[in-house]
């Protein structure tokens, strides 16, 4: 055994420096992009957070956790993390429950040019870039000429300032984050579905008519992947929300719909303090890490 194992090590050092090299210049272009585009920003923003810089005067200067004291001293950072956190709490679930219906909705229709029918009117919202889903919930949601006071005037409800209210504003933006994300969320339940073996289903139908028990003990397991993908990937968006937030009112009025990513836009390009920007950053990725962590340890488990 010892001397086929060394005749193959020896056959294998023995190869051409083409076939060697042949993988790498496959996986090397992504692995460089990668690198590039991925991990520099990453590395660059924590060597910015332990410096101090207004941008456009001087050089970096390092000042060690000087960034980090100022983030968690300041209030207005902590509302808009907060501010953020009502959204994620407003909006995950209803995406979720709502997402898993149109999922189950989906997986009940047998007429496949319908549900492929359906399956793309759902990546429409998807498809849209936010900032124009941004401007386009300032046209529907205006006072005078926006077609949601139109609808609900037609049922007697008078018009409404949506994006002009405290609470409306916030109520406004849940409401079209909603829209906005719940397609993503029903297609991965939907592919979650897709691998329930259906001859254990049918074998469930024999025993039993109930729909509940069912899809307790039999479908739910399957999903438990795509539910905790699903509830990952939007934490992670809605804590770096910003396009269709700051289209639609810029984070007004005052500072109703400042999620955290709009307070850090304004700390760069306003007081132009990239340091302690570059600290908030770094504690917004902190936070979704520890978020996802928990989703995988609570949610996650093997069918």
């Amino acid at each position: 055994m010892k001397k086929i194992f060394i005749e193959r090590s020896t056959s294998q050092d023995k190869r051409p420096i083409g076939e060697v090299l042949e993988p790498w210049f496959f996986i090397g272009p992504s692995l460089i992009l990668l690198l590039l585009v991925g991990l520099y920003p990453i590395i660059y923003t924590v060597y910015m957070s332990f410096h101090h810089w207004i941008m456009g005067y001087g050089v970096p200067r390092f000042n060690g956790f000087s960034n980090y004291i100022a983030a968690f001293t300041s209030t207005s950072f902590r509302k808009s993390v907060f501010t953020t956190l009502e959204l994620l709490g407003c909006a995950l679930p209803i995406e979720m429950i709502v997402g898993l219906g149109i999922a189950l909705t989906l997986d009940a229709q047998y007429n496949r040019t319908l549900k492929h029918l359906l399956q793309i009117c759902l990546v429409i919202p998807i498809a849209i870039t936010p900032a124009v889903i941004g401007m386009l919930t300032q046209l529907m949601f205006n006072r005078q000429l926006g077609i949601i006071n139109y609808l609900t005037g037609l049922v007697g409800i008078p018009p409404s300032d949506w994006l002009g209210g405290y609470h409306s504003a916030f109520v406004t933006i849940c409401l079209v984050q909603i829209w906005e994300w719940t397609p993503f969320v029903a297609l991965v339940l939907s592919a979650s579905l897709a691998v329930v073996p259906t001859d254990i289903e049918e074998a469930a139908m024999l025993e039993t008519e109930r729909w509940w028990p069912r899809f307790k003990s039999i479908v739910l397991p399957f999903m438990w992947p795509g539910i905790t993908a699903a509830l990952v990937f939007q934490t992670a968006y809605i804590l770096k929300e910003f396009g269709m937030i700051y289209s639609a009112g810029k984070g007004g009025p005052g500072s109703a719909t400042e999620v955290a990513m709009i307070h850090i836009q304004r700390v760069v390009f306003s007081g132009f303090d990239v340091g302690v920007a570059s600290a908030e950053s770094l504690l917004l990725l902190v936070l979704s890490i520890v978020l996802a962590r928990i989703y995988i340890r609570v949610f996650y488990r093997e069918a």
